[in-house]
């Protein structure tokens, strides 16, 4: 025959202002991780002569390559079904 145990679901809490600072500070090191690498990209992309960034197919509009220009695909909603259905 199986043997069960009742606990109490209650609890005293176990750690929780110490769970709660290690999560924020966490937060705080990967915000300040994220900076610091956009911070170090935008001064590579300065960095970058105009051929350069046209070759890492950087975007910008100054360099001879306006986003105007770009072919666009364009997708409309119900296009799978129809060619499904074509089939």
């Amino acid at each position: 025959m199986a043997h069960t145990e009742t606990h109490a679901g209650i609890s005293a809490p176990k750690g929780q202002l110490f769970g709660f600072m290690s999560n924020s500070v966490a937060m705080i090191v990967a915000a300040l991780r994220k900076w610091q690498r956009s911070v170090a990209r935008r001064k590579a992309l300065a960095d970058m002569t105009p051929d350069q960034l046209r070759d890492i197919g950087y975007p910008r509009d100054d360099i001879g390559h306006p986003r105007a220009n770009r072919p666009v695909l364009e997708i409309k909603a119900g296009l799978m079904t129809k060619l499904m259905s074509m089939r």
